[in-house]
C-alpha cells in the first residue's frame, strides 16, 4: 500500500501556509507571514491577518502544487486547521480547503492546529511512541499532554491560567522597546546576559500552589514583575540592562516549562516528551529541557526550528495520519471553532 498523499492548509494566526506531505515526506512546504504587517501595532491584528490570508492563499497553493511537482487527482485527502486560532483567519483557510476538496472529489479533514504542533516531529524523526507526552509553547498556548493516540486520544494535563509563555515574550519585548515578535529578539539579547542577574519570580511553583496548579502555568505575574523592575530602574535614573533583563526573564519562563514538563513525565510514566509550538525555537527551552530530561532519563524529541512555527506542513503530517488510520473525513458543512480544545483532534 502506497503511503498516504495529503495537501495541509493553515491560516490560524498570522502564517498562511500550505503543504503537501507524502507519508513522513515533506514535498513542499510554502508559507507566507504577514508578521511585518503586524509590527507597527506590536502584535496580531485579526482583520489585517484575515486579508492577508485572502491574498496569500492561492499563490501558496500554487507554489506548493509546483514544488511537490505532483498529481492533485492522486491526493487522499485535504487536510486544513479548524481550530483553535482567529476566527476570521480560520475561515480563510477552511474555505479554500473545501474548495480544493469538492473540485478535486477528495476527502476534507479539519483539523486541530495544536495537536499539528505536535504531529509535525512525524516529518523529522519518524513514528511517535504509543504513549508520549507533549509540551506545546506558542504565543496563545501553553499546554502538557498525555497523548495515548494522536489521531483520538489527547489528554490536556495543564495550561496557562493567563498569559501564554508567548504573550509574555511580546509584552516584555514591547516594554524593553524590542519591538514584536517578541520570542526571537529577547532570545537573541539573552545571549548576551546572566540569566542569574536578577531574581524574577516562578509562577505556580510554591508549594501551595502545586496542590492546586501542579501542570498548569502562568506569567502574568512574571510579566508584571519585570516591568516594577524596569520601571524602578529608569524612575532611579539608572540605564536598564537590556541582556540581563531578558536573560533573566527568559531563564524564568524556561525554568518553569522544562520543570513541569518533567514532573508530567516523571508523574504519569512518560520516557518520551514532543516538544512544539513557535517557542520550542527557543535556544535556552531546547537547551535546558535538554540537560533535564536527560537527567530523568526522558527523550525529547524536538522538530528543527523552521517547523516550529505555524505551517501547513503541521497540518498535512497530521493528516497523513489521519488517513493511514482510517478515520472518517469531516463533513464539508464544518465551521471553525476559535476555542477548538485540543482533545478534539478532529472536526
Amino acid at each position: 500500500m502506497s503511503e498516504p498523499l495529503v495537501i495541509g492548509v493553515e491560516s490560524s494566526c498570522d502564517e498562511t501556509g500550505v503543504a503537501i506531505v507524502r507519508g513522513r515526506e515533506l514535498l513542499a512546504n510554502e508559507v507566507a507571514s504577514s508578521v511585518e504587517q503586524h509590527v507597527r501595532f506590536g502584535g496580531v491584528v485579526p482583520e489585517v491577518a484575515s486579508r492577508a490570508h485572502l491574498q496569500a492563499i492561492v499563490p501558496a497553493l500554487r507554489r506548493a502544487t509546483q514544488t511537490a511537482d505532483v498529481d492533485l487527482s492522486e491526493i487522499d485527502g485535504v487536510a486544513v486547521t479548524a481550530g483553535p486560532g482567529l476566527m476570521g483567519a480560520l475561515v480563510v483557510g477552511l474555505s479554500a480547503a473545501k474548495a480544493i476538496a469538492l473540485a478535486l472529489n477528495k476527502p476534507l479533514y479539519g483539523l486541530n492546529h495544536l495537536v499539528g504542533h505536535v504531529a509535525v516531529d512525524l516529518l523529522d524523526h519518524g513514528p511517535l511512541p504509543e504513549r508520549f507526552g507533549a509540551l506545546l509553547v506558542s504565543g496563545g498556548h501553553t499546554s502538557l499532554l498525555v497523548v495515548d493516540d494522536i489521531t483520538s486520544q489527547i489528554t490536556e494535563v495543564g495550561s496557562t491560567i493567563d498569559d501564554a509563555a508567548g504573550e509574555a515574550y511580546d509584552k516584555v519585548s514591547r516594554l524593553l522597546g524590542m519591538g514584536y515578535p517578541g520570542g526571537p529578539v529577547i532570545d537573541a539579547a539573552a545571549a548576551d546576559g546572566d540569566p542569574k542577574a536578577i531574581r524574577f519570580p516562578r509562577g505556580l511553583t510554591s508549594r501551595r500552589d502545586l496542590e492546586a496548579h501542579r501542570f498548569d502555568f502562568s506569567f502574568s505575574g512574571l510579566k508584571t514583575a519585570v516591568s516594577r523592575w524596569v520601571e524602578t530602574e529608569r524612575l532611579a535614573g539608572r540605564p536598564v540592562p537590556v541582556a540581563d533583563v531578558s536573560a533573566s526573564f527568559q531563564e524564568a519562563v524556561v525554568d518553569v516549562l522544562t520543570a513541569k514538563a518533567m514532573d508530567m513525565c516523571t508523574h504519569f510514566g512518560l520516557d518520551t516528551l514532543v516538544l512544539g509550538g513557535g517557542v520550542a525555537a527557543n535556544s535556552r527551552l531546547r537547551g535546558l529541557l535538554a540537560e533535564r530530561a536527560d537527567a530523568a532519563g526522558v527523550t525529547v524529541r524536538r522538530p528543527r526550528p523552521g517547523l516550529c512555527t505555524d505551517n501547513g506542513a503541521m497540518i498535512g503530517a497530521l493528516g497523513v495520519e489521519v488517513v493511514r488510520r482510517g478515520r472518517r473525513p469531516s463533513s464539508l458543512d464544518i465551521g471553525a471553532n476559535s476555542g477548538l480544545p485540543v482533545s478534539t483532534v478532529l472536526v
